[in-house]
């Protein structure tokens, strides 16, 4: 039988070797993909750096798409579905990261600032996969937790939801998880900011494009703790917002070990399923050591102190924030070198 060919992002961790005794495996740099390398493609398989759309796929023999991302946004999925395109997203695999990003830098500007978390009422726009890892942490933490989530509030019922406006005014945590569309682009702007209450946390690590960032930088003199790791036009980000935030990062709050493997094996399945190679169904990529599975913790009856501890030990995200003000030019070389932290979780 004739192997089928896939092209794959090269920077995508433990893809190596997996589908070679089955398919010819071309590896490219995921932004330098052109529509020349797919003339012979039957499948693709990326990142968040190959804007998949007619100018790259007409006219190709590509019949599958696996993203190694939640996100989607960088694919025409409309132009997939009329070209009789699958595609396929790793939903959900880097949730674990992000919360534990998410916490490591709220209590470390918390302790830098020298902020008494007394009465944090977290506010998440946006309680899909990554959302609800953050309910459940902060859960833990004796958080109080408002959430808006308008899809969910309408298909579950508005009892355990709120509007955004209410959200904004009563949270003195905004943390963004919504996905990246035409209802969330700017949707943090300048009347979204002059809601939130003086001193409040905000923290974006969802995308870049759901952030106004001229309203933002407008309003950070009233705002706390500005905590930014996905920017507008990356890599060639905002470098004065950059100057103005309190933890800067090259959009690698999700890069966690476990969620690069969650994502990797993902995509295998889904493409090991498109083409019907059985024995990559269930794949996934091994790792016995004992140093790189995940950290269960309990945080409860802890002191702010104690709390914040624990977080910067099991991810010193200070020292992201560092080398990157160090080397911003470097945004992509940073997060395709990256060296993955093992996740944390909770009960």
């Amino acid at each position: 039988m004739k192997k089928i060919r896939i092209v794959a992002d090269r920077y995508i961790p433990f893809l190596e070797g997996v589908f070679e005794p089955y398919a010819d495996v071309t590896y490219i740099d995921g932004n330098s993909i052109t529509r020349n390398d797919l003339v012979e493609a039957d499948a693709l398989i990326i990142r968040t750096r190959t804007v998949c759309n007619a100018g790259l796929l007409d006219g190709t023999p590509v019949k599958m798409i696996a993203t190694a991302t939640i996100g989607t946004d960088h694919i025409d999925e409309d132009y997939c579905s009329s070209h009789g395109i699958e595609v396929h997203n790793a939903a959900g695999c880097n949730a674990g990261g992000v919360m534990q990003y998410v916490f490591s830098a709220l209590y470390g500007t918390a302790s830098r600032k020298s902020i008494k978390l007394d009465d944090p009422v977290i506010g998440i726009v946006g309680v899909g996969n990554v959302g609800r890892k953050i309910e459940h942490m902060a859960e833990h933490l004796g958080f109080r937790i408002l959430r808006c989530d308008p899809p969910r509030a309408e298909r579950e019922g508005s009892e355990k939801f709120c509007n955004l406006d209410y959200l904004l005014a009563n949270s003195n945590i905004v943390t963004m998880h919504t996905p990246l569309d035409e209802t969330t682009r700017n949707m943090a702007d300048a009347q979204f900011f002059s809601l939130m209450r003086p001193g409040t946390f905000f923290i974006n690590a969802s995308r870049g494009e759901v952030v106004d960032e001229a309203a933002l930088m407008e309003s950070i003199p009233k705002l706390g703790p500005v905590i930014i790791d996905t920017w507008c036009n990356e890599p060639h980000i905002n470098l004065e917002l950059m100057d103005m935030v309190d933890i800067a990062t090259p959009h690698i709050a999700g890069y966690s070990l476990q969620g690069k493997m969650n994502g990797t094996a993902s995509s295998v399945q889904a493409v090991a399923r498109h083409f019907g190679i059985v024995e990559l169904f269930d794949f996934y990529p091994k790792s016995d050591l004992p140093e790189h599975q995940p950290v269960k913790l309990d945080l409860r009856g802890k002191n702010q102190g104690e709390i914040t501890a624990v977080f910067q030990y099991n991810y010193p995200i200070f020292t992201d924030d560092f080398m990157f003000r160090m080397a911003p030019q470097d945004f992509e070389k940073m997060r395709s070198n990256y060296k993955y932290r093992r996740e944390i979780f909770v009960d």
